[in-house]
């Protein structure tokens, strides 16, 4: 904005009435001899209306600068001004809820091609690992030093990491920090972000609900945690509540005894968690063998052994060498002894 010349005017300058000197002009009688002459060599004024008006200026603009920045270190806070960042800066407290080999799944190749030839299109989500920090008022954008947690964004994270290229990101909402279900929060939004952007399959859904809710119920200090207020809140139908909570219960089950669990449709999932609910049928257990009765005695210098089990006489004797005659004279004395005393059964 210029000024007008007549406002920079000095007001104690006669003004030219038109009376100055000119070639030929005669010199005015009234003028008194005793006025002061101008000095012809006077110092132009400094200062004056224009000076002030730039230093007002200039406080303007360092009270829009500070004003700017605030807002820029509000928005940080709120989610609404992305960051950059080093991939090195950002870990994962969480991990993945997907399937274990997700890295080598061909929708990841696909994306990491796309953010290679194209750069990464959505911000990942990240909250500050102090959950006290906040912004430099001077320099708001700075985060050299600062050290974020992952919430949404595992695969354009991961990717960043094998191109060595920097990360877009914004903080989550800051609302929930702190609370005695953060972890929960933190569960949810991850969930959330993948139902989104791209649908987990049946097992790897099945099974975040799953977690989500027995973590729920584990931080809440009310009890009152059902399947139905449950479902309500993450906007799921009752049912898949109990079926996700069967699938976290049993998941090192349907692992081991399905290898392609990632891939089950919906209804050949709920077979294989049915199956592993059956209940087993109790293998007869074999008779238990009759208890081995031995009595030793001594003939002269040999040893005589005889046993019984389960209905079985033996007899063994080393070194003794009985003919026909000799073993039906044992018997007989065998069979008389049993004949007296008969049997236990």
């Amino acid at each position: 904005m210029k000024l007008k010349r007549s406002l920079l005017q000095d007001t104690n300058k006669p003004q030219d009435d038109g009376s100055a000197k000119r070639p030929g002009a005669q010199p005015d009688p009234k003028r008194d001899a005793t006025d002061p002459v101008p000095a012809k060599d006077a110092k132009p004024r400094v200062g004056g209306a224009g000076s002030a008006w730039k230093a007002g200026a200039v406080e303007q603009n360092k009270a829009a600068l500070n004003r700017a920045r605030e807002k820029i270190a509000e928005d940080i806070l709120n989610g609404h001004h992305e960051l950059s960042l080093d991939w090195k800066m950002v870990t994962d407290r969480l991990g993945s809820d997907r399937r274990s080999d997700w890295q080598s799944q061909e929708a990841f190749h696909s994306l990491k091609d796309s953010i290679a030839a194209n750069g990464q299109d959505t911000p990942i989500q990240v909250w500050p690992s102090d959950p006290d920090w906040k912004p430099d008022p001077l320099d708001p954008e700075n985060v050299d030093g600062v050290k974020f947690e992952l919430i949404t964004g595992r695969r354009r994270h991961a990717i960043a990491e094998l191109l060595n290229m920097p990360l877009r990101a914004v903080l989550a909402s800051p609302e929930k920090r702190g609370s005695e279900n953060e972890e929960f929060e933190l569960l949810f939004m991850r969930f959330r972000e993948n139902e989104e952007r791209e649908n987990l399959g049946p097992f790897e859904r099945l099974l975040s609900i799953g977690e989500m809710f027995e973590n729920l119920k584990a931080s809440s200090a009310s009890s009152n945690v059902t399947a139905v207020s449950f479902a309500k809140r993450i906007g799921v139908h009752e049912s898949i509540v109990s079926r996700g909570r069967s699938v976290f219960r049993d998941r090192e089950q349907i692992l081991n005894k399905f290898k392609n669990a990632y891939d089950l449709s919906f209804p050949e999932l709920q077979k294989a968690v049915s199956s592993l609910a059956e209940p087993k049928k109790a293998k007869a257990k074999a008779p238990a063998k009759p208890k081995k009765v031995i009595v030793t005695r001594s003939v002269g210098s040999r040893k005589l052994s005889m046993s019984s089990q389960g209905g079985k006489l033996s007899v063994s004797a080393a070194g003794l060498d009985l003919d026909k005659q000799g073993l039906e004279g044992l018997g007989d004395v065998i069979a008389a002894y049993l004949q007296e005393h008969g049997s236990k059964k």
